[in-house]
């Protein structure tokens, strides 16, 4: 049996305590260990040979002793030879696992080996091997059984066929239409700081987005920063000033985009005051709030308010006929029957026939809010898109795929209607209701009332309203009106919606048609006018006409001279001094 020594050397025996080399596998003191495991490093990569033979190389003063044994080699701190060609059932070596407590300041070149099935190529051939790239876009790859797909299929309609300039903008032509203001100011790149205020939908972001892809046509004197109040506060806008003074140096213009302003409080809305009036930005606001309430003043006095209204109905269908070449369809007559189309004007292969009166519907269903049309149409064609199937000698008018107004009119229903319980919608349509039944009008009157109810209105308020009209509009004129409105608030509390849908519109048309009188209300408001009105210490109460309920008071001539007859009869007056000859009830 071998000795031990053949494999390891013994630690010589002295006082100096001392480690073994993990490279060459000698002794050496601890405290010239690590200077010598770096020179071994150094002259194991200066060169391909074998440890081995590095070590005949070096100084005979290193070595402790004359005489070694067989040397442990640690095979990861040399340059793997290239492997040779392997067979398919031969096993690939494990990589080994060292652990050592040597600084290695050397790089270490480690092979990973390959452990699938294939052969590997020659040795000449795996130094020009380049790495295996993984494909950057799979999604691209569209199957053949989906026509339809697109790499932005993720992509809502609305944000895909969103324009990009001015001359491609849809609606809002009292604004944005040739030879208005606004539109000779964008032309000439003389943008002034506005707050653009509209419902959602009507084109606010757009108008950002095309003034940003004008920047970028200009970006010698523009630079535009977008913001949303929804997600940036304080610090973002310091950010955005900050470079802004600095492109100011250079005379380039900074555009400040602030989407969702209103979500600002007035105290953040501040922190653009002295940079707007001084022009170190230009600010442009969208909200959906009234700028009035939602935004201080100081702001407004620097901003031009733009309003934005709602698409139309034809603007609406302008804008989904727009969007249908993404989803390879054309729009076509109703009338056309089973005629076929003139589809020669079209620059792409239809796959799909719309008619025209499915994309009106849906123009009329969206409540002029683009993004929910566009939505409801991508909605539309993806459900009515399918995998084109074998033509087996169809003609190709034969294989397309029409789309039409009953096919979507049971999948999209109406969803939902624009109303705020809090903002400009609630105060209007229930001023609209007030002037109705004020102009006896009850067919507006029953449209307003009805439109509330179905916009999730709280059917109490309308009920209070009521009563208010009931004694302001109609007042002596119909004595049961006030009666009505009141046991209709009572009615409405007791059953709830929906059953107390048809109590309130019945009331509403009631207070329509009954007959209408304000004298009492004008009579009050002249009278609070006086009062409000009056200088000095008010007048006080005649005494024949005070209580007088003890003695004292009686004593003091309270009530003294009062009588039951007519005014005209008992010779008294009842107006405060100075006021006896005051009448309300006269202009």
């Amino acid at each position: 049996m071998a000795s031990s020594s053949e494999f390891d050397d013994p630690q010589p025996s002295t006082s100096t305590r001392k480690a073994v080399c993990p490279i060459c596998d000698k002794w050496f003191p601890i405290a010239d260990i690590e200077q010598h495991v770096d020179e071994c490093l150094t002259m194991t990569h200066g060169n391909d040979g074998s440890p081995d033979e590095q070590q005949q190389q070096q100084p005979a003063s290193n070595t402790p002793t004359s005489s070694q044994g067989p040397k442990r080699n640690f095979s990861i701190f040399e340059r793997s030879p290239k492997p040779a060609k392997r067979g398919r059932n031969e096993t690939a070596p494990s990589a080994p696992t060292v652990t050592s407590s040597a600084k290695a300041e050397q790089p270490i070149e480690i092979t990973s080996l390959d452990t699938d099935d294939e052969e590997e190529p020659a040795a000449s051939d795996s130094q020009n091997k380049k790495p295996k790239m993984m494909d950057p876009a799979p999604a691209a790859r569209l199957a053949p059984s989906c026509p339809n797909a697109t790499p932005e299929s993720n992509v809502p309609l609305a944000e895909r066929v969103r324009p990009s300039t001015i001359e491609e903008y849809v609606g809002q032509e009292q604004i944005i239409g040739q030879n208005t203001i606004l539109r000779k100011l964008f032309e000439h790149d003389t943008i002034p700081s506005m707050i653009l205020w509209g419902p959602p939908g009507c084109g606010k972001t757009t108008l950002a987005n095309i003034i940003a892809n004008r920047c970028k046509r200009n970006v010698g004197t523009l630079r535009f920063a977008k913001l949303s109040a929804t997600m940036a506060g304080v610090a973002e806008v310091k950010e955005v000033v900050k470079v802004a003074k600095n492109e100011s140096k250079f005379n380039r213009r900074t555009i400040l985009f602030m989407d969702e302003i209103h979500r600002f409080n007035k105290q953040q809305q501040d922190i653009f005051l002295p940079h707007v009036e001084s022009g170190t930005i230009t600010l442009i606001g969208a909200t959906t709030e009234n700028p009035s309430f939602s935004l201080n003043s100081a702001l407004l006095s620097r901003c031009r308010v733009i309003v934005l209204e709602k698409h139309t109905v034809d603007s609406m269908m302008r804008i989904m006929e727009r969007a249908l070449p993404e989803y390879k369809a054309v729009m076509v007559p109703a009338s056309l029957n089973n005629n076929v189309p003139d589809l020669s004007k079209t620059s792409y292969v239809p796959r799909m026939l719309v008619h025209e009166e499915t994309i009106r519907w849906l123009a009329e269903t969206c409540d002029g809010d683009a993004r929910i049309g566009l939505n409801s149409l991508q909605l539309a064609l993806s459900s009515a898109a399918a995998p084109p199937p074998a033509t087996n000698g169809r003609s190709f008018t034969d294989s397309l795929i029409t789309v039409t107004l009953e096919d979507v009119r049971e999948g999209l229903k109406k969803s939902h209607l624009l109303y705020d319980r809090k903002g400009d919608q609630h105060y209007d349509i229930i001023s609209a209701l007030h002037k109705s039944i004020r102009a006896s009008d009850d067919n507006a009157a029953l449209y307003w009332a009805t439109r509330m109810v179905a916009s999730g209105e709280d059917p109490r308020y309308i009920c209070r309203r009521m009563v208010r009209m009931a004694s302001e509009d109609i007042g002596l004129a119909d004595a049961n009106a006030l009666q009505v409105a009141t046991a209709t608030l009572s009615a409405v509390q007791s059953v709830g919606l929906p059953e107390a849908d048809c109590i309130i519109a019945q009331c509403a048309v009631y207070l329509a048609r009954a007959p209408k009188s304000r004298e009492v209300y004008e009579a009050y408001k002249r009278c609070r006018a006086s009062i409000d009105g009056w200088k000095g210490p008010m007048p006080g109460v005649p005494l024949h006409l005070r209580n007088a309920p003890t003695k004292l008071m009686k004593d003091l001539r309270y009530g003294a001279g009062y009588n039951l007859l007519h005014k005209d009869e008992s010779g008294l007056t009842y107006m405060p001094e100075g006021l006896e000859d005051e009448n309300y009830f006269s202009e």
